[in-house]
């Protein structure tokens, strides 16, 4: 196995594209908790090209129904970035200062409970603009939301065979 380069741009590119709508090839869970983390996903594999079959541990999409806890769950894919040792991106936490365009921000409303996956769009000076779905945005600065907590996940790589 072998730590292959993150492509941020192609990342950044499927966000701004897909933002304010959504890619027929995935499904849409607005309606059942949220398409936040689906989208964040998407970028994602956008950059990465390679996904994580592994049950359970993994980080894949196949249907609606035949996908990782880890594609569409917020802290799934938290422990999944920050502990995968097989196939797909790798992640270290961060903070604000050293993340990049194509990383992710992870939002705790009720300072319990993460529950807001974003990606970094844009970074210029102090400002970190960011791309979600659930509630549609590109481009919007990280300092308008209302959150009691958040973490900075940092992609690193991607391991191939």
């Amino acid at each position: 196995m072998y730590i292959d380069k993150y492509n941020r741009q192609k990342a950044i590119e499927y966000a701004k594209k897909w933002a304010f709508k959504r890619n027929p090839n995935y499904y849409n869970f607005d309606s059942i908790g949220g398409d936040c983390t689906n989208f964040i996903s998407q970028c994602l594999y956008e950059g990465s090209k390679t996904m994580n079959y592994t049950n359970t541990y993994g980080w894949y999409y196949k249907s609606a129904n035949d996908k990782s806890p880890s594609w569409t769950g917020v802290q799934f894919l938290y422990n999944f970035l920050i502990n995968n040792k097989g196939l797909g991106p790798i992640a270290n936490v961060s903070n604000q200062t050293d993340v990049q365009i194509g990383d992710i921000i992870q939002l705790s409303f009720d300072n319990t409970t993460f529950s807001h996956s974003l990606i970094i769009v844009e970074k210029e000076n102090n400002k970190t603009l960011v791309a979600s779905h659930t509630f549609d945005t590109y481009g919007r600065n990280i300092n308008s939301y209302s959150y009691k907590k958040i973490r900075f996940i940092h992609i690193l790589g991607v391991q191939k065979d």
